[in-house]
């Protein structure tokens, strides 16, 4: 299993004054800051074990902050991004809301409102990877199962009673019975709600 990745702020800006003083401000409330002068440079280290957020201005040569999210949206990214707009950028900035950016900031913007901003991103991204880790395990355990006993539990889950799962797979009451209990010990769940819940996180 690969070891759980630093939270980092990802400043990606085409303007060194900016990833500078942003630098500065960050490391001082001690953050761990790595400052990209471009998307493509961005692209070129980028992966989906990567932790933390990204700071991400719009307006950007060759490729825009927007245009940057929604190639990170294709690549499956869950990096909340805190896009930096300039005033006449506001409308664009909300249409990125709209498509699952987390947050924006006007320039000029004070200290403390982007401090405040980059803590939301960075609580959401622990949720993010909390649910990623939840999603893997139970994967996991999905894969545990034999053939027969996915097919029980998916006859369970679609909330057929065990006679039911009986006569459709044409095996006897006490086989489903042994069937299930096994399904619900590998998947680590006491209860049929709780192991529907558990399916239905992963489909």
């Amino acid at each position: 299993m690969m070891s759980e990745q630093k939270q980092t702020i990802h400043v990606v800006d085409d303007d060194q004054a900016m990833r500078d003083s942003m630098t500065w401000l960050l490391e001082g409330e001690g953050y761990t800051v790595a400052c990209y002068d471009s998307a493509a440079r961005f692209l070129a280290v980028r992966n989906n074990r990567m932790r933390g957020c990204i700071v991400l201005d719009v307006r950007m040569p060759e490729m825009s902050g927007l245009e940057l999210h929604e190639k990170l949206e294709a690549l499956g990214s869950r990096l909340p991004i805190i896009f930096v707009t300039g005033h006449g950028d506001v409308p664009m900035a909300v249409s990125a809301l709209q498509r699952g950016a987390c947050d924006f900031i006007e320039k000029p913007f004070n200290n403390e409102d982007l401090l405040s901003r980059i803590r939301r991103a960075l609580e959401l991204d622990d949720q993010l990877s909390a649910r990623q880790q939840r999603n893997s395990a139970i994967a996991h355990r999905l894969e545990q199962l034999t053939q027969r006993e996915r097919e029980v539990m998916q006859l369970v889950v679609a909330g057929k009673l065990n006679k039911q799962v009986a006569n459709e797979l044409d095996i006897s009451m006490k086989t489903v019975e042994a069937h299930r209990a096994r399904v619900m010990e590998k998947m680590g769940v006491r209860t049929l709600a709780e192991l529907v819940k558990a399916v239905m996180t992963v489909n």
